[in-house]
């Protein structure tokens, strides 16, 4: 028994020869200690079965420490790779990677979604267990894609997986690829977060309406959250006679949480104010 416990402790490693590091010193047993913690690097372990004894490693505070940081480092290239790996498969457009809430350019007009975004990812665990969605609507161009991109990059860099589509592509997607409609959707029901941008700008054919309510009306009964943006207005959302609308716009506000996002586009505005600089140096 006291050799099979011998070839334990070596192939463990437990009776290796230690290096003496710079400051380290032998103490009146002969055994290793560490010379910037003066913990002991060696320790007499004493065997059953006969009494023999032997020497063994054992890591001092500094060893400990220099542990800990090889742990740190490894977790933090592991969680690197996660979020590279979740923001590869995001499906997001590369226009929106740096979308990030420190670069959010807050005006009167879009406060209020600003605020609901920040705080949609603060208590992202109580809306992903209470399947609570967003809904961004305004008219064209006021930052209603950007602001639920930079929901989906404060997540991506929690580690929550986010899919960010539009309904165009996933027309697409469904219509020209040939993928299996039934395993496409299984593919964005995976994700914790979906967010889709652009309803109402697909095209309104039968074949369209039954797809985009076939994503909203899965996603929903999977119970798990999405954002959508849309153009629509509060009206066109909440009062549409044509029951192929209806429907899907009943059961996304069933779930999403509905936000406006008035004012001008940005871009009008950036623009304008582009010409005007253009027209002070030109025109003096």
């Amino acid at each position: 028994m006291a050799d099979m416990i011998k070839e334990y402790i070596k192939s463990v490693g437990a009776d290796q020869e230690l290096d003496m590091r710079p400051g380290d010193y032998r103490n009146e047993q002969g055994l290793i200690v560490c010379g910037k913690c003066g913990i002991l690097r060696q320790k007499i372990l004493k065997l059953p079965f006969g009494g023999e004894e032997t020497i063994v490693h054992c890591t001092c505070l500094c060893e400990q420490e220099d542990m800990r940081k090889m742990a740190e480092q490894e977790k933090k290239r592991e969680e690197m790779f996660r979020i590279r790996e979740l923001k590869n498969t995001s499906l997001m457009d590369s226009k929106y990677a740096d979308a990030k809430f420190c670069n959010y350019e807050q005006d009167a007009d879009n406060s209020k979604a600003f605020k609901v975004a920040q705080n949609y990812v603060a208590n992202f665990d109580k809306m992903f267990s209470d399947n609570q969605g967003l809904i961004f609507h305004g008219p064209v161009g006021t930052g209603k894609t950007y602001t639920a991109a930079c929901i989906a990059n404060a997540l991506l860099d929690k580690e929550t997986s986010v899919i960010m589509t539009s309904f165009v592509k996933i027309l697409q997607e469904i219509q020209n690829t040939g993928v299996d409609e039934g395993v496409y959707l299984q593919k964005l029901n995976s994700a914790r977060l979906l967010i889709i941008d652009d309803l109402g700008v697909e095209r309104n054919t039968d074949y369209a309406l039954e797809k985009t309510y076939n994503v909203v009306d899965s996603r929903a009964r999977s119970k798990k959250p999405f954002i959508l943006t849309t153009n629509l207005t509060w009206e066109e959302l909440t009062k549409e006679q044509d029951l192929r609308y209806k429907r899907i716009f009943d059961r996304i506000l069933e779930v999403c949480y509905p936000v406006h996002v008035p004012g001008k586009s940005h871009r009008i505005k950036k623009a304008a104010q582009r010409m005007n600089d253009t027209r002070k140096i030109l025109e003096g």
